[in-house]
């Protein structure tokens, strides 16, 4: 146990700024995501744009083409949650659970990702990226891919997703040498599981 603590301190020690944005911005990007305030989008671009930089140096390509979608998902994001309705007053998006279709489509989506990134980085392993992890990866990213994409839509199991990619995360970023990014995915899992809860209500209320 003191080896690891001893291990995180000194990658904490070696945190470049980049990174340390980046931990930051993502920090405050859930904060806001979990109270349903739009400075979510603004506040995840630069975590994203910064991790595109460092999970591409890190070898961890899996990753850098999440980050890359987390931009691009970030904007539509934007988008969805600042229309508004026909009363140009009220938000035409709120939260809401998941039914039992959207739930298969979510698996479906989920499974469709985690093969095709599973196979392109088992590819790259061997083609020119030997320190790959493919199926850590592919499992961090695809939970990713899941999770932005029901967020942008204000779904409660989102949370369920990030919760799955913070776990797997936790461990791929410190063995690829970002501590720091490592104990913000610690934050993350806290902040992912209060969100789940928050959420909830909040879609219980919309029901009634």
């Amino acid at each position: 146990m003191s080896n690891i603590l001893q291990a995180i301190y000194e990658g904490l020690l070696q945190t470049g700024w980049v990174e340390a944005i980046a931990v930051i911005a993502g920090i405050v990007s859930v904060w806001y995501s979990r109270k349903e305030n739009i400075l979510v989008y603004p506040t995840g671009l630069i975590n994203t744009t910064f991790y595109i930089y460092l999970s591409y140096k890190g070898h961890l390509l899996g990753e850098a083409s999440v980050n890359l979608y987390y931009t691009i998902m970030s904007v539509y994001g934007w988008y969805l949650w600042t229309r508004k309705k026909e009363d140009h007053k009220t938000l035409a998006l709120e939260i809401t659970s998941s039914t039992q279709k959207e739930w298969l489509q979510q698996i479906g989506f989920f499974s469709l990702f985690y093969i095709v990134i599973f196979v392109s980085l088992s590819y790259a392993k061997t083609a020119f990226a030997p320190e790959a992890i493919p199926w850590a990866d592919a499992l961090s990213s695809a939970t990713a891919y899941t999770g932005m994409w029901l967020m942008a839509k204000k779904k409660v199991e989102s949370w369920i997703w990030w919760i799955l990619t913070n776990i797997t995360s936790i461990p791929l970023y410190f063995i690829k040498g970002y501590a720091f990014t490592s104990v913000q995915f610690v934050v993350l899992l806290i902040l992912a599981i209060a969100g789940l809860q928050s959420w909830r209500q909040k879609a219980k209320m919309v029901k009634q």
